[in-house]
Protein backbone atom coordinates (compact mmCIF):
# COMPACT_ATOMS: atom_id res chain seq x y z
CA UNK A 1 0.00 0.00 0.00
CA UNK A 2 1.18 3.64 -0.65
CA UNK A 3 2.84 5.37 3.09
CA UNK A 4 -0.43 7.10 4.68
CA UNK A 5 0.45 10.25 6.52
CA UNK A 6 0.75 10.81 9.85
CA UNK A 7 -2.64 12.46 10.12
CA UNK A 8 -4.78 11.31 7.64
CA UNK A 9 -7.98 12.00 6.57
CA UNK A 10 -11.22 10.37 7.00
CA UNK A 11 -11.28 10.18 3.16
CA UNK A 12 -8.10 9.18 2.11
CA UNK A 13 -8.47 6.27 5.41
CA UNK A 14 -11.68 5.16 3.48
CA UNK A 15 -9.74 5.12 -0.08
CA UNK A 16 -7.26 2.47 2.03
CA UNK A 17 -9.67 -0.22 3.72
CA UNK A 18 -9.10 -3.06 1.73
CA UNK A 19 -5.46 -2.92 1.51
CA UNK A 20 -4.48 -5.96 3.08
CA UNK A 21 -1.17 -4.33 5.09
CA UNK A 22 -3.01 -1.86 6.66
CA UNK A 23 -4.19 -2.44 10.61
CA UNK A 24 -6.87 0.09 12.13
CA UNK A 25 -7.10 -0.39 15.51
CA UNK A 26 -10.17 1.20 17.61
CA UNK A 27 -9.82 2.83 21.13
CA UNK A 28 -12.96 4.04 21.91
CA UNK A 29 -15.21 3.52 25.22
CA UNK A 30 -15.60 -0.39 25.11
CA UNK A 31 -19.24 0.06 24.76
CA UNK A 32 -18.92 2.02 21.71
CA UNK A 33 -17.27 0.02 20.12
CA UNK A 34 -19.96 -2.82 19.08
CA UNK A 35 -22.53 0.26 18.51
CA UNK A 36 -19.92 1.88 15.62
CA UNK A 37 -16.68 1.13 14.85
CA UNK A 38 -14.70 1.88 10.88
CA UNK A 39 -15.25 -0.90 9.28
CA UNK A 40 -12.76 -3.58 9.73
CA UNK A 41 -11.17 -1.66 12.86
CA UNK A 42 -9.75 -3.89 16.20
CA UNK A 43 -10.68 -2.80 19.00
CA UNK A 44 -8.03 -2.48 21.52
CA UNK A 45 -8.68 -1.46 25.85
CA UNK A 46 -6.41 1.52 26.47
CA UNK A 47 -5.53 -0.40 29.89
CA UNK A 48 -3.45 -2.72 28.65
CA UNK A 49 -1.01 -0.09 27.45
CA UNK A 50 -0.41 0.86 30.85
CA UNK A 51 1.03 -0.05 33.65
CA UNK A 52 1.11 1.42 37.59
CA UNK A 53 3.93 0.91 39.92
CA UNK A 54 3.37 2.16 43.26
CA UNK A 55 1.85 5.37 43.13
CA UNK A 56 2.86 6.11 38.86
CA UNK A 57 0.31 5.34 36.72
CA UNK A 58 0.65 5.67 32.86
CA UNK A 59 4.04 3.62 33.01
CA UNK A 60 5.05 1.49 29.63
CA UNK A 61 5.03 -2.09 30.31
CA UNK A 62 8.52 -3.76 29.97
CA UNK A 63 9.54 -5.12 26.25
CA UNK A 64 8.32 -8.56 27.08
CA UNK A 65 4.69 -7.28 27.62
CA UNK A 66 4.91 -4.46 24.55
CA UNK A 67 5.78 -7.70 22.79
CA UNK A 68 2.36 -9.53 23.37
CA UNK A 69 0.27 -6.96 23.10
CA UNK A 70 1.71 -5.73 19.59
CA UNK A 71 1.13 -9.50 18.70
CA UNK A 72 -1.87 -10.27 19.53
CA UNK A 73 -3.34 -7.29 17.68
CA UNK A 74 -1.93 -8.50 14.55
CA UNK A 75 0.96 -5.85 14.18
CA UNK A 76 4.09 -6.63 12.15
CA UNK A 77 7.17 -4.41 11.03
CA UNK A 78 5.89 -4.47 7.74
CA UNK A 79 2.07 -3.46 8.33
CA UNK A 80 0.56 0.35 8.87
CA UNK A 81 -1.14 1.12 11.95
CA UNK A 82 -3.69 3.49 11.66
CA UNK A 83 -5.58 4.57 15.55
CA UNK A 84 -8.10 6.16 16.89
CA UNK A 85 -10.91 7.06 19.53
CA UNK A 86 -13.54 9.12 20.40
CA UNK A 87 -11.84 11.73 22.40
CA UNK A 88 -9.90 13.82 20.25
CA UNK A 89 -6.78 11.59 19.60
CA UNK A 90 -5.70 10.81 23.18
CA UNK A 91 -5.63 7.41 23.29
CA UNK A 92 -5.15 6.48 19.87
CA UNK A 93 -1.75 8.82 20.55
CA UNK A 94 -0.77 6.88 23.33
CA UNK A 95 -0.67 3.76 21.01
CA UNK A 96 1.30 5.80 18.31
CA UNK A 97 3.45 6.97 21.26
CA UNK A 98 4.24 3.36 22.32
CA UNK A 99 4.31 2.27 18.38
CA UNK A 100 6.91 4.87 17.95
CA UNK A 101 9.35 4.20 21.03
CA UNK A 102 9.77 0.74 20.07
CA UNK A 103 10.69 1.79 16.99
CA UNK A 104 7.74 0.97 14.34
CA UNK A 105 7.83 3.04 11.70
CA UNK A 106 4.23 3.00 10.02
CA UNK A 107 1.33 4.29 11.73
CA UNK A 108 -1.30 7.21 11.47
CA UNK A 109 -3.65 8.87 13.71
CA UNK A 110 -7.01 9.70 12.26
CA UNK A 111 -7.58 13.22 12.39
CA UNK A 112 -11.02 13.74 14.25
CA UNK A 113 -11.02 10.11 15.35
CA UNK A 114 -14.66 8.26 15.07
CA UNK A 115 -16.56 11.79 15.19
CA UNK A 116 -14.97 13.37 12.37
CA UNK A 117 -15.60 9.78 10.99
CA UNK A 118 -19.31 9.27 11.56
CA UNK A 119 -20.28 12.63 10.95
CA UNK A 120 -18.82 13.29 7.60
CA UNK A 121 -21.19 10.36 6.21
CA UNK A 122 -18.31 7.59 6.08
CA UNK A 123 -19.55 3.81 6.70
CA UNK A 124 -19.20 2.17 9.86
CA UNK A 125 -20.08 -1.27 11.07
CA UNK A 126 -21.07 -2.99 14.37
CA UNK A 127 -19.47 -6.55 13.64
CA UNK A 128 -16.38 -7.37 15.96
CA UNK A 129 -13.36 -8.41 14.38
CA UNK A 130 -10.70 -10.65 15.98
CA UNK A 131 -7.13 -9.90 15.53
CA UNK A 132 -5.16 -12.55 14.02
CA UNK A 133 -2.17 -12.45 16.21
CA UNK A 134 1.70 -12.47 14.28
CA UNK A 135 5.05 -12.03 15.95
CA UNK A 136 6.58 -8.71 17.25
CA UNK A 137 9.44 -8.75 19.08
CA UNK A 138 10.19 -5.86 21.36
CA UNK A 139 13.99 -6.13 21.96
CA UNK A 140 14.55 -2.66 22.86
CA UNK A 141 13.29 1.04 23.98
CA UNK A 142 14.40 3.24 21.00
CA UNK A 143 13.11 6.20 21.12
CA UNK A 144 11.10 9.00 22.57
CA UNK A 145 10.81 8.21 25.90
CA UNK A 146 11.68 9.85 29.48
CA UNK A 147 11.84 8.83 32.53
CA UNK A 148 12.02 10.68 36.23
CA UNK A 149 15.64 10.65 35.98
CA UNK A 150 16.35 11.67 32.79
CA UNK A 151 13.73 14.34 33.51
CA UNK A 152 15.31 15.52 37.07
CA UNK A 153 18.35 16.06 34.92
CA UNK A 154 17.33 17.88 32.13
CA UNK A 155 14.89 19.91 33.40
CA UNK A 156 16.74 22.84 34.15
CA UNK A 157 19.07 22.80 30.53
CA UNK A 158 18.24 25.28 28.31
CA UNK A 159 18.63 23.20 24.90
CA UNK A 160 15.56 21.69 27.18
CA UNK A 161 11.52 22.54 27.27
CA UNK A 162 8.91 20.73 29.53
CA UNK A 163 5.51 21.13 28.29
CA UNK A 164 2.63 20.32 30.40
CA UNK A 165 0.04 19.26 28.58
CA UNK A 166 -2.37 19.30 31.81
CA UNK A 167 -5.17 21.82 32.95
CA UNK A 168 -4.20 25.56 33.94
CA UNK A 169 -5.85 24.85 37.00
CA UNK A 170 -3.49 21.05 37.54
CA UNK A 171 0.01 23.25 36.35
CA UNK A 172 -0.85 26.17 39.02
CA UNK A 173 -1.81 23.65 41.58
CA UNK A 174 -5.43 24.52 42.31
CA UNK A 175 -6.32 20.94 41.26
CA UNK A 176 -4.54 17.93 42.77
CA UNK A 177 -4.67 14.55 41.62
CA UNK A 178 -1.13 13.78 43.60
CA UNK A 179 0.33 14.48 46.62
CA UNK A 180 1.98 17.28 45.60
CA UNK A 181 0.83 20.10 43.45
CA UNK A 182 1.98 22.27 41.04
CA UNK A 183 4.61 21.95 37.90
CA UNK A 184 7.57 21.09 37.18
CA UNK A 185 10.15 24.23 37.38
CA UNK A 186 10.12 26.28 34.14
CA UNK A 187 7.43 24.23 32.44
CA UNK A 188 5.65 25.52 29.60
CA UNK A 189 1.64 24.95 30.24
CA UNK A 190 -0.40 24.40 26.69
CA UNK A 191 -3.81 22.22 27.68
CA UNK A 192 -3.64 19.46 25.21
CA UNK A 193 -6.68 20.51 24.14
CA UNK A 194 -5.22 23.77 22.37
CA UNK A 195 -4.25 21.99 19.46
CA UNK A 196 -7.97 20.33 18.69
CA UNK A 197 -10.57 22.71 16.79
CA UNK A 198 -14.13 21.80 17.67
CA UNK A 199 -15.53 23.42 14.99
CA UNK A 200 -13.53 20.42 12.83
CA UNK A 201 -14.59 17.52 14.60
CA UNK A 202 -11.60 17.45 17.24
CA UNK A 203 -9.02 17.51 13.96
CA UNK A 204 -5.95 18.94 14.46
CA UNK A 205 -6.19 23.11 14.11
CA UNK A 206 -4.21 24.11 11.01
CA UNK A 207 -0.15 23.34 11.10
CA UNK A 208 0.33 27.23 10.58
CA UNK A 209 -1.52 27.88 13.65
CA UNK A 210 -0.25 25.05 15.83
CA UNK A 211 3.32 26.55 15.36
CA UNK A 212 2.78 29.82 16.10
CA UNK A 213 1.25 29.29 19.61
CA UNK A 214 3.96 26.74 20.19
CA UNK A 215 6.68 29.28 19.29
CA UNK A 216 5.35 31.88 21.18
CA UNK A 217 5.04 29.90 24.12
CA UNK A 218 9.17 28.79 23.82
CA UNK A 219 8.37 25.66 22.53
CA UNK A 220 10.51 25.68 19.17
CA UNK A 221 11.99 22.88 16.91
CA UNK A 222 15.88 23.64 18.03
CA UNK A 223 14.88 22.19 21.75
CA UNK A 224 14.16 18.91 22.64
CA UNK A 225 10.40 19.04 24.13
CA UNK A 226 9.80 16.29 26.78
CA UNK A 227 5.54 16.29 27.13
CA UNK A 228 4.11 15.11 30.09
CA UNK A 229 0.25 14.95 31.88
CA UNK A 230 -0.92 13.18 34.78
CA UNK A 231 -0.52 9.91 33.12
CA UNK A 232 0.88 10.74 29.67
CA UNK A 233 -2.59 10.26 28.37
CA UNK A 234 -3.33 13.51 27.02
CA UNK A 235 0.45 14.45 26.39
CA UNK A 236 0.14 11.40 23.91
CA UNK A 237 -1.28 13.12 21.63
CA UNK A 238 0.93 16.61 22.14
CA UNK A 239 3.75 14.16 21.26
CA UNK A 240 2.15 12.79 18.06
CA UNK A 241 0.88 16.62 17.22
CA UNK A 242 4.85 17.87 17.67
CA UNK A 243 6.10 14.67 15.59
CA UNK A 244 3.37 15.59 13.21
CA UNK A 245 4.80 19.55 13.15
CA UNK A 246 8.15 18.18 12.34
CA UNK A 247 9.71 18.38 15.77
CA UNK A 248 12.60 16.48 15.79
CA UNK A 249 13.41 15.64 19.33
CA UNK A 250 10.47 15.01 21.68
CA UNK A 251 10.21 12.81 24.42
CA UNK A 252 6.73 11.30 26.14
CA UNK A 253 7.48 11.54 30.17
CA UNK A 254 5.23 7.84 30.76
CA UNK A 255 5.08 8.47 34.57
CA UNK A 256 3.95 11.67 34.68
CA UNK A 257 2.96 14.07 37.39
CA UNK A 258 1.10 10.97 39.15
CA UNK A 259 4.76 9.90 39.70
CA UNK A 260 6.43 13.10 39.71
CA UNK A 261 4.50 14.81 42.32
CA UNK A 262 4.05 11.35 44.47
CA UNK A 263 7.78 11.58 44.76
CA UNK A 264 10.04 13.94 47.71
CA UNK A 265 12.55 14.32 45.78
CA UNK A 266 11.53 16.33 43.12
CA UNK A 267 11.45 20.14 42.56
CA UNK A 268 8.32 21.62 41.99
CA UNK A 269 6.75 25.60 41.53
CA UNK A 270 3.09 26.62 42.68
CA UNK A 271 0.82 29.58 41.70
CA UNK A 272 2.10 30.20 45.17
CA UNK A 273 6.18 30.01 44.30
CA UNK A 274 7.99 32.86 44.99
Amino acid sequence: MPPLPLIVEPDELEAHLSDPDLLIVDLCKPDLYPRAHVPGAIHLDYRRLVERRGHAGGLLPDAAALSEILSGLGITPQRHVCAYDDEGGGRASRLLWTLDVVGHEKFSLLNGGLLAWYNEGHPVESQPHAAEPASYPVAAIRRGLADCQYVLSHFADPHVRILDARSRNEYLGLTRFSARNGHIPGAVNLEWTFAMDPAQHLRLKPFPLLRQILEASGITPDKEVIVHCQTHHRSAHTYIMLKALGYPQIRGYAGSWSEWGNREDTPIETDESP
